[in-house]
């Protein structure tokens, strides 16, 4: 007979209590059924759902087939380890399966058992009668059952995560788990593998406050519900379906989210009286809820379910709460539930303390320049992922895109004297940016557009064009004439009328290849078709003298020293035809730190005189693009994370290109300004394109004049 039975009767009952069907229950019934509190000063009694309605659903998710995880992201005394408590419960009581607790650490799971877990049986006896009473049955880390199942209290390790398959995993705390535990994976993606044996019957639990900081300061949400992007428990949140807890304002009776950012409180010196002073404000129409029902329900009344008569539910990505009290919208598809509950919702945070605790960190912080005591308040009582401030003080992408107007798309606006066109050149691309110059050095973004393909057929695919690859085939880079030095824009005043390119700037460097492909291309544009090019060749690309004038290569300077922009000419020492550069390429050297010190002060400016405006059709990647650079310690600026910025080196590229010599933005007299830069009445490059007038047709086909080039470098 097994050491855990005294008796052959005690073996007979355990035996049916292996075999009997599950209670038809679900966690959170379960908990009101069997869970008793005992928590002498706060409360004791049995289980209430009412007191922490918000996990209902979260609980319930738990028993549903449609569902192989459940991700709970919220703060700290918002009940969620409680959670986990009433699954055991359910578990022991309704269903029984094996189960696993992964705490952070030895230590802390030893903790958890006796804090938690022996409480739970200690104090709601009938879940604890379960329990076989036998050291070698309860002890630390091992908990066995009457009806066979076992829970196991564990910790984030390889050999922890690597056994025996375990169709109910709990991990708490998530965000204080090493994220790659040895070098394996995720302690989530680790315990899922676990589960994976059980399929619908499976399910891993991860819960935590955010711990990890935001990776990228310039995030913009795409969609209502999505995290900023961090590692942990919100990458997992993000994974899922995304819900939130919103409330349904008793005024106005649009939902919203209760979140710190619709917290107010009084501009104080005073901490305790602007905390004392701290209400909820809905958003839509300023509607006032504080803490105790005062006229209107208080945070316990906002926060009960609506299903149950109250006025919070759970919303997941794509749903939305009407007026009339319908949810409509489709949640977006996933196999993990995941839930985001904000600490200013939480039962057991009232508003003052969690007012009081933030502007006690924030001159914390003021005094010492330490942000710790900040972000453990961020992460663990708000329930919100933490920006440093130095990132936070960074320009918003959405900031610029809030300044964007409607003043037509791809057309010349109202104030522009000429165009400039910048050109970057990627792999298997040129991204190009036309810019609108006034005579207050406003700057317009009029287009934005790729280059992408070539006029080069596939070998295999006639029909199909190869993609263009300006490192291999200088034939490539004829398209910038066609398709960048020659494009028109339609004025703003519906008159007809265009405007071309006054000039385009492009950068000289890329992969291998491509310096000695662009010196060519000017080469090319300067003598055309002279080089023996076949008719046939000659016929695909436009070429049109004097076009060479209109071109102009540049290339960062690495002497921090040296001027805003100078017109050098690289040399080399080979003469042969495989040689870059023999002397005779003029190339715009940048001093780019000094000229993207100007575009970052003329991006913060909001009145004429300097300013970047923008068309509210450009996309939002625009102005990521724009701000993904920032300065470092020793105030040059860097690209730290290796993202997109073609936005911001191209509007670098036209704010040196002004101080070309063939522009000169800073010498030129607006009172008498040249033909070019003239109103557009007076303009000689504006022209209908019906007309014989066509800007630069009349041009002569000219030399280089290398003398004059050299007087420039004096």
């Amino acid at each position: 007979m097994s050491n855990y039975f005294k008796s052959l009767e005690s073996m007979v009952v355990a035996s049916a209590e292996a075999v009997r069907p599950p209670e038809r229950l679900t966690v959170s019934q379960a908990s009101e059924k069997y869970r008793f509190l005992n928590n002498p000063g706060s409360y004791v009694g049995p289980w209430k759902n009412s007191m922490t309605p918000y996990l209902v659903e979260p609980m319930d998710v738990l028993t549903s087939h449609d569902y192989e995880g459940m991700v709970l992201v919220s703060s700290a005394q918002s009940g969620k380890t409680e959670c986990f408590s009433n699954w055991l419960a359910y578990t022991v009581m309704c269903d029984p399966a094996d189960m696993m607790l992964i705490q952070t650490a030895q230590a802390t799971a030893r903790d958890f058992s006796m804090r938690r877990v022996d409480r739970l049986f200690r104090h709601s006896k009938v879940v604890g009668d379960k329990l076989i009473q036998r050291r070698e049955a309860n002890n630390v880390f091992d908990k066995r059952f009457t009806s066979g199942m076992m829970l196991t209290l564990s910790w984030p390790s390889i050999n922890e995560l690597s056994g025996r398959p375990v169709p109910r995993l709990w991990l708490t705390d998530y965000d204080r788990m090493d994220q790659d535990v040895d070098g394996e994976g995720t302690p989530y993606a680790l315990a899922k593998a676990r589960a994976t044996t059980f399929r619908s019957h499976g399910m891993v639990v991860a819960e935590s406050s955010p711990g990890f900081m935001i990776s990228d300061p310039h995030w913009v949400p795409k969609s209502r519900h999505e995290a900023p992007p961090t590692e942990g428990i919100l990458a997992l949140y993000n994974s899922g379906d995304r819900r939130r807890w919103y409330w349904r304002c008793v005024s106005c009776l649009n939902a919203f989210i209760p979140s710190w950012s619709n917290i107010q409180y009084p501009d104080s010196e005073d901490i305790h009286e602007a905390a004392d002073g701290a209400v909820m404000v809905c958003p839509h129409c300023g509607q006032v809820y504080t803490q105790e029902p005062s006229g209107v329900p208080g945070k316990a009344e906002m926060n009960q379910r609506h299903q149950d008569g109250g006025h919070a539910l759970w919303l997941a990505e794509g749903q939305t709460w009407e007026r009339s009290g319908e949810v409509v919208g489709k949640p977006i598809r996933s196999k993990t539930a995941s839930f985001w509950l904000e600490g200013v919702a939480a039962v057991f945070n009232d508003w003052s303390t969690l007012v009081s605790a933030f502007l006690q960190a924030e001159r914390e912080y003021e005094e010492t320049g330490s942000e710790q005591t900040l972000k453990a308040v961020v992460n663990t009582k708000l329930g919100l992922p933490y920006l440093p401030k130095q990132q936070a003080m960074a320009r918003m992408p959405e900031t610029l895109r809030s300044r964007a107007n409607d003043y037509g798309k791809k057309v010349v606006p109202w104030g522009v004297r000429f165009l400039i066109a910048t050109a970057d050149v990627q792999k298997n691309r040129f991204v190009v940016q036309v810019h609108g110059i006034g005579a207050d050095r406003d700057i317009w973004v009029v287009d934005r557009f790729e280059l992408k393909y070539s006029r080069r057929a596939q070998e295999d695919r006639p029909d199909q064009l190869c993609y263009l690859n300006p490192g291999a085939y200088p034939e490539d880079w004829r398209l910038i004439l066609e398709e960048v030095m020659l494009k028109t824009y339609p004025l703003m005043d519906e008159s007809g009328r265009h405007m071309p390119i006054r000039m385009t700037f492009c950068d000289s460097g890329g992969k291998e290849g491509v310096t000695q492909n662009a010196y060519n291309f000017v080469r090319w544009l300067r003598r055309g078709y002279e080089d023996g090019t076949a008719p046939e060749e000659a016929a695909r690309y436009p070429w049109k003298p004097g076009m060479a004038t209109r071109f102009q290569l540049l290339k960062g300077d690495s002497n921090l020293g040296s001027p805003r922009v100078r017109l050098g000419f690289p040399d080399s020492q080979r003469k042969d035809r495989h040689a870059g550069a023999r002397g005779e390429i003029p190339v715009l050297f940048i001093n780019t730190n000094i000229v993207k010190n100007s575009v970052d002060k003329m991006l913060d400016r909001t009145d004429p005189g300097g300013r970047i405006n923008f068309p509210n059709w450009l996309e939002t990647n625009f102005y990521k693009e724009l701000v993904v650079e920032v300065k470092n310690k020793k105030g040059e600026w860097e690209n730290p994370n290796g993202y997109r910025n073609e936005s911001w080196d191209l509007l670098v590229y036209c704010t040196a290109g002004l101080l070309h010599h063939e522009i000169g933005i800073e010498t030129i007299d607006w009172d008498r300004p040249p033909t070019w830069a003239q109103e557009w009445d007076k303009n000689e490059l504006v022209f209908h394109p019906d007309g014989n007038n066509k800007p630069f047709d009349n041009e002569s086909k000219k030399k280089y004049d290398l003398s004059g080039l050299a007087n420039l470098l004096a």
